[in-house]
């Protein structure tokens, strides 16, 4: 195969992973790995690889410390924070079979109605379950933000790569 057929799949495959980050899936692990492909076909250094690996880690870290936070803030416990991680686990699974935006809508509101299932289930108040979920949701925006940033990053030094 020919370098630039592989650059140019490679490409793509980074492409689509970034489109997948706000839909749950995960797309910066879908990046890696086709730089972790790159890698072994030859154009990719191993600096670029350690350094894409290294901020495809710190976004995950950082999409848990943010839902972490957010849902602490708005009230939540961390039961919470975990019943919000679960609902949201189950919700892009329950929603995948639905095409585009199926998962997307079901994380978000499986994310919320895991943490407000919690929050009730703990204080038995519906207004405090819900203000605790809305944190959850709200932080789970920010960390598609966060995550996206970062796969904007990997994309930029992939193609750099690749190209160069």
């Amino acid at each position: 195969m020919s370098g630039l057929l592989v650059g140019s799949i490679l490409t793509a495959v980074l492409v689509a992973g970034l489109l997948a980050i706000p839909f749950g899936l995960p797309g910066l692990w879908i990046m890696v790995g086709a730089l972790a492909v790159g890698w072994l076909a030859g154009p990719v250094g191993g600096g670029v690889m350690l350094l894409c690996l290294a901020l495809a880690g710190a976004a995950e870290l950082g999409e848990w410390l943010l839902l972490r936070d957010m849902s602490a803030r708005f009230g939540g416990s961390p039961r919470a924070f975990w019943g919000a991680i679960g609902g949201g686990f189950l919700g892009l699974l329950i929603g995948a079979p639905v095409p585009v935006v199926g998962s997307l809508i079901a994380s978000v509101a499986g994310t919320f109605a895991g943490a407000a299932a919690v929050t009730y289930w703990e204080s038995r108040r519906a207004g405090a379950a819900g203000r605790v979920g809305m944190g959850a949701v709200l932080g789970r925006a920010a960390s598609v933000v966060l995550k996206a940033g970062a796969g904007v990053a990997i994309l930029a030094l992939g193609v750099s790569a690749l190209v160069l």
